[in-house]
């Protein structure tokens, strides 16, 4: 019956993406913001069931973790209700960032990658080069070693999601929308077009994730020989919006944010649309896709949360 059972499911979604225990009280704000009210008691309620079918396990007073078994459920549970969850996951992280480009305040998605520490020296390697080719969405990151995240004997290396773009946009009242992730191609410089397209909003992964994981980047060849295939997203906006938005993006960039790519009612090989333009951007899992390439061992959490864009700009 657990399957069937959609608030026993989110919380188990809820506690895949947390490192650590997590409890009643934080449980409840979580579902919350997800649409669905519980209060404390009623998750313990939850929570006593999903102990009880061996899914949940109780870590003292700290909360709870997903045993082996929780974790296979919320991979295979209710697939079709997943649709979508990428897509919802990082529309929360853009409502949360509170980035102004005119000031260089406020805060950024990010995503954290986890690697051995003595890694550490061939990820920066494989970072800068993607700061240098300019195919990541911000041209710096940060590194992290003091972090209750960043397990003993690794390092944690942050970058900014582009999803703080739409943040930003929402800000200034410009509707956007994250409609694909794609493989660009790139010839001498030149982006010609896209290889692949995956809608966000018909994937139960996020896309770019898929790609990298499938070995279908050239994010290495791109950065020496201005040749390859990038990771790249598409967004649409209203046309009507272009000045404001080529407004934002002019401060963006002075801030250090990479992108355009290009913007238009017709870009690349995509549908023309004289109502919407297309705004396409680097993403900032190049760099960890030409790390992949590398052949370096890294783990990335994609959308890990909101951090103050003054905290990934102090000097590594």
């Amino acid at each position: 019956m657990i399957r069937t059972e959609r608030k026993y499911i989110e919380i188990l979604r809820i506690l895949k993406e947390h490192n650590d225990p997590v409890g009643a009280k934080r449980l409840s704000e979580l579902m919350a913001e997800r649409g669905f009210i519980l209060s404390d008691r009623a998750v313990q309620y939850y929570l006593s069931y999903l102990d009880t079918m061996g899914f949940t396990e109780k870590i003292g007073n700290q909360g709870r973790i997903l045993t082996r078994a929780g974790l296979d459920e919320t991979d295979n549970a209710l697939v079709d209700d997943r649709i979508g969850f990428v897509i919802s996951k990082l529309e929360r992280l853009a409502y949360r960032s509170t980035f102004d480009p005119a000031t260089s305040t406020g805060d950024v998605a990010y995503n954290l990658s986890i690697v051995p520490r003595e890694s550490m020296e061939k990820v920066k390697f494989a970072f800068d080069e993607v700061v240098k080719a300019g195919c990541g969405f911000f041209n710096s990151y940060r590194i992290i070693e003091r972090d209750p995240r960043v397990p003993s004997g690794s390092v944690g290396f942050i970058t900014i999601c582009s999803i703080s773009m739409d943040g930003v946009f929402q800000r200034k009242g410009i509707p956007v929308k994250m409609a694909y992730g794609g493989r660009l191609e790139i010839e001498e410089g030149t982006p010609k077009r896209f290889k692949d397209l995956i809608g966000y909003r018909g994937t139960t992964i996020d896309p770019l994730e898929l790609f990298i994981s499938s070995g279908l980047t050239s994010i290495s060849g791109y950065a020496r020989s201005k040749s390859g295939i990038a990771l790249a997203n598409v967004r649409e906006v209203p046309s009507s919006a272009k000045k404001q938005v080529e407004e934002t993006i002019s401060l963006m960039n002075a801030c250090g944010f990479v992108f355009p790519v290009v913007m238009g009612t017709q870009v690349f090989n995509l549908p023309a649309n004289p109502f919407r333009l297309s705004i396409v951007a680097f993403s900032g899992l190049n760099y960890i896709g030409n790390t992949v390439e590398h052949g370096i061992e890294i783990t990335t959490e994609i959308g890990a949360g909101n951090i103050q864009f003054s905290k990934v700009m102090e000097i590594n």
